[in-house]
């Protein structure tokens, strides 16, 4: 039999339906992608988002840091000061005496010591002349470990929280106040992390930022968190020496990149070995 001929209309009519039928897959898969890719793109920014809400910023971990910033004096009985350093605030205890504040700062800061001098601990001073109390010496080393305890009389006491062991290249501040005079904010990287043979994580520590005379006993903490890594021990100093002076004249002057740290494995090896292990637990 003769094929039947379409019509206009027919022909017109398959012309148009036949894409349309072939495209509807096509348009599903094409959707279903598109859904697919802003559901991961919102999870993505989801996750980051949260990860930099949880994270605090500079100006929260330096809220939390500087109030524990504590400046060491010692002074003559008249009142002339001899020495300064820097120290953090560890611990405050309420005892029958009233509240105590202690306070980590560096032992050679107390050697040498002749005739009769008083000991003076500053807090606040991140907010101005701070408030200056009288402290006793509890403890002093100047070996092997290098640190000293102080107990202040007082309830002002903001005290720091011990961080996690750092890894290499980890960010830092470190606080003190230098050549006894404002509080001085550094910062830097930790270049060097020298595993202990007993297990400890961080047996000796070595940051890049930059420190002089009398920030040594200061604090050095993760940038990040804001706890508390360890204590500046010293520096590295190159020996400038003046020609043609007689007698030779010379000047000791920090080197940069080279600020030696007593970790916290140390501080509690020393205040397990004075029997306040308390004041810094795990």
């Amino acid at each position: 039999m003769p094929r039947a001929r379409k019509s206009p209309r027919d022909l017109a009519s398959s012309m148009v339906s036949t894409p349309v039928e072939r495209q509807g897959p096509t348009r599903a898969r094409n959707s279903y992608m598109r859904r697919e890719l802003l559901a991961f793109v919102f999870l993505t920014l989801a996750g980051c988002a949260g990860g930099r809400f949880n994270e605090p910023t500079r100006e929260e971990v330096l809220q939390k840091i500087l109030p524990s910033a504590v400046q060491v004096v010692v002074e003559q009985r008249e009142g002339r000061r001899i020495k300064s350093g820097s120290g953090v605030a560890i611990a405050l205890r309420r005892t029958a005496e009233g509240p105590a504040c202690f306070v980590l700062t560096s032992g050679h800061t107390f050697s040498g010591l002749a005739g009769k001098t008083e000991i003076y601990a500053v807090f606040g001073r991140h907010l101005g002349a701070g408030r200056k109390v009288h402290a006793l010496l509890v403890n002093a080393r100047n070996d092997a470990i290098d640190l000293a305890l102080l107990r202040a009389e007082t309830d002002e006491c903001s005290t720091a929280a011990p961080a996690a062991a750092p890894a290499l290249g980890a960010p830092i501040w470190v606080v003190g106040f230098p050549l006894g005079r404002h509080i001085m904010l550094s910062s830097g990287v930790v270049g060097q992390v020298v595993v202990g043979d007993a297990g400890d994580s961080a047996a000796r520590l070595i940051v890049d930022a930059p420190v002089t005379y009398g920030v040594s006993g200061g604090g050095v903490y993760d940038a990040r968190s804001g706890g508390l890594l360890g204590l500046v021990e010293g520096f590295s100093t190159a020996r400038l020496t003046a020609q043609g002076s007689t007698p030779g004249w010379y000047v000791d002057v920090p080197v940069p990149g080279q600020t030696f740290v007593t970790p916290l494995a140390d501080v509690r090896q020393f205040l397990a070995d004075i029997e306040r292990a308390d004041l810094l637990p795990r």
